[in-house]
């Protein structure tokens, strides 16, 4: 198995049998709790074209380029700090800083706070993007005191 991007920056697999498949998405299965574990690489038509069940599987000289190609689909930023919210009743409009940088985040409701095991939690903005905090026990004390009204 070989895998490497085209000339359109599409991604593909070339499969033991010296079989090209162009535009190839790798799908996580558990993003979340399994990061490195049960990747799907899919066609363009959504079928499945070979199963990576851990990350080690995958031959030292290849994980580069699928994490690379995991990275592009793959958007969801963690917040280090709440710098301020608009109001304390939703919607409400967060400062935050990311890994990412600063920016704005719009909370429609408090149901769009997700948690999840071991303090993490998921924040689903109004804009379509979800928010990750790793674990709200080591936000600053001016951070926590903010998502606690939120909790």
């Amino acid at each position: 198995m070989n895998l490497h991007f085209n000339a359109q920056h599409q991604l593909v697999l070339t499969d033991d049998e010296g079989i090209e498949h162009p535009d190839i998405t790798p799908i996580r299965a558990f993003p979340i709790s399994a990061p490195n574990e049960g990747i799907s690489l899919v066609n363009s038509q959504g079928k499945e074209i070979f199963w990576l069940s851990q990350w080690q599987d995958l031959p030292e000289s290849l994980q580069p380029v699928l994490l690379e190609a995991l990275q592009t689909r793959d958007f969801m930023p963690v917040i280090l700090q709440i710098r301020e919210v608009s109001t304390f009743s939703t919607p409400s409009i967060w400062s935050v800083l990311t890994d990412r940088g600063v920016t704005q985040l719009l909370l429609k409701a408090e149901e769009d706070i997700q948690r999840l095991p071991l303090g993490e939690l998921l924040i689903h903005d109004g804009y379509g993007v979800t928010y990750r905090i790793r674990d709200s026990k080591k936000f600053d004390r001016p951070s926590r005191h903010l998502l606690d009204r939120f909790l």
